[in-house]
């Protein structure tokens, strides 16, 4: 059987295993209506790996050779493959698997706590703080991020250049996030010294942000456990959330929990939110 050809079966038999809300979708089609496809669509694999429909078409049918290593990295990302599978699928696509790379895909277990996680908008993110995963209560506090593409899924990146509009922090609310963000994407960067993608991304944060680089040159080192923040809602207006950060154990995968004061004004909005998008 042809490298190719191998590739292709791989690339349906992990589609086929993975729901939409195993991957971070909501299942639009509805309860009650049949899915053509027993998993994830060839549509929602392209769009959360960022490549093109008719790309993924040609790659299952063994029509299209030597996937780069950013597409292999994005469908490793996007069908959730463990750390031996997404070896296997950069072997199968003839590319060398990377090495001192920052995982970036969430074990079962900790999915699994993502997903079962009560009233609570939970969502998941790699060493240089890429959102990876949420959960259905995180749509419905911030939006579906399954149309987010590249550095929009990036918070370091957003947070220095301005895209976050729907969230403000008091001065010093801000001052605090901003030098635990910068403290852990320098941590990441010495253990992956080897990782291109981090390396990029602090490059292009110095040349996009003087704020970013005077933080990083100054060599500020903070510690990222909790951060509190209003978020703008448009359908219940302001809230005032406390956002805490879990790491999963023996890795460098953040749980970050959205929650509001009990009995605040914030807790019942929250409450009203989950219960009128079915949570």
């Amino acid at each position: 059987m042809s490298g190719s050809r191998e590739l292709g079966i791989a690339l349906r038999r992990w589609r086929d295993r993975l729901t939409p809300e195993g991957a971070g979708l909501p299942d639009t089609v509805g309860a009650l209506e049949r899915r053509r496809a027993t998993g994830l669509r060839r549509e929602e694999l392209a769009l959360l790996a960022g490549v093109s429909v008719d790309y993924v078409t040609r790659l299952e049918q063994g029509r299209s050779f030597s996937p780069s290593p950013p597409v292999l990295a994005g469908l490793a990302r996007a069908l959730r493959l463990s750390e031996a599978e997404r070896e296997h699928l950069f072997l199968l696509a003839g590319q060398s698997p990377p090495r001192d790379r920052h995982a970036s895909a969430l074990s079962l277990g900790a999915h699994r706590l993502l997903e079962q996680l009560d009233g609570v908008a939970a969502s998941a993110y790699d060493a240089a703080w890429n959102l990876i995963s949420w959960n259905r209560h995180w749509i419905a506090l911030n939006g579906d991020a399954g149309g987010l593409r590249g550095r929009d899924r990036n918070v370091v990146w957003c947070q220095f250049t301005g895209r976050t509009d729907l969230v403000t922090h008091t001065e010093e609310q801000q001052a605090r996030l901003e030098a635990a963000l910068v403290s852990d994407l320098r941590a990441a960067t010495i253990r992956y010294p080897d990782d291109g993608e981090l390396r990029d991304l602090v490059a292009d944060l110095h040349a996009a942000s003087p704020r970013f680089a005077g933080l990083w040159d100054a060599y500020v080192i903070a510690v990222h456990t909790m951060s509190r923040k209003t978020l703008h809602h448009p359908v219940v207006g302001p809230l005032h959330v406390d956002g805490h950060v879990l790491m999963v154990p023996d890795s460098d995968i953040r749980i970050v929990t959205h929650t509001a004061a009990p009995g605040s004004d914030a807790s019942d909005k929250l409450k009203r939110l989950y219960a009128a998008a079915g949570c």
